[in-house]
């Protein structure tokens, strides 16, 4: 079935699934700091469009989450549980009931493990579930990309941090939400968010010469 526009900014919520610091510390299917950036980016992004956003850790004795994201979330303490499984937590449930309906959008640590049984279970429950997957990561490449194979066999929506964020622009977007984007893009879009940066002084450089109109 053709998907078009399936999430909008009022419409699901966002959770993020163990990014305590063992997990990141054990990921081989990415380049840790692209993991970091991705989840920054995501809950950046989240706090802009104000989607409901829950932090989870798992048997959390000295493990805790990582600084990126407690200090983008210092108002909500990270619900901790002692089962692999998210969606078997009674509070992470009612947390969802109270604030997402049936759209979630996750991504975690690891892809193998905690983020694909809470998917398949959230799938199981009849939610539609969206999978972040540049902001998660695996023990293995492998591990990985099967994790996710599994997730899209059994019905989850795969999609990228910044196909994510940009559907919500599409959807809901205005345009102090499109220049608080700008702006993210800038700080966290790698070589492409330079690009954009470099555009934008090229431009006022030309303007503020008179000679934008001939140069374009």
């Amino acid at each position: 079935m053709e998907r078009i526009f399936s999430l909008s900014p009022g419409n699901h919520s966002l959770l993020l699934i163990d990014y305590q610091y063992l997990q990141l510390l054990t990921i081989r299917s990415h380049n840790t700091s692209s993991v970091i950036n991705h989840v920054t980016t995501l809950s950046k992004a989240g706090k802009i469009f104000g989607i409901p956003t829950l932090v989870t850790t798992a048997f959390t004795e000295q493990k805790d989450v990582i600084r990126e994201i407690t200090e983008l979330f210092p108002e909500q303490t990270p619900l901790d549980r002692n089962t692999m499984n998210a969606m078997e937590d009674v509070h992470v449930t009612e947390w969802i009931k109270n604030n997402g309906g049936k759209k979630l959008v996750m991504a975690g640590l690891w892809t193998e493990v905690c983020l694909q049984l809470s998917a398949l279970n959230a799938l199981a429950a009849g939610y539609e579930v969206y999978i972040i997957t540049d902001a998660s990561g695996g023990a293995s490449l492998e591990d990985h990309q099967k994790a996710i194979e599994c997730m899209a066999e059994a019905g989850a929506i795969l999609l990228t941090t910044w196909s994510y964020i940009n559907e919500l622009q599409d959807t809901g977007g205005q345009k102090d939400t499109a220049d608080a984007l700008a702006k993210l893009f800038v700080e966290y879009g790698g070589t492409s968010g330079h690009g954009f940066r470099w555009d934008g002084q090229l431009r006022n450089y030309l303007l503020s010469r008179k000679v934008y109109a001939d140069f374009v």
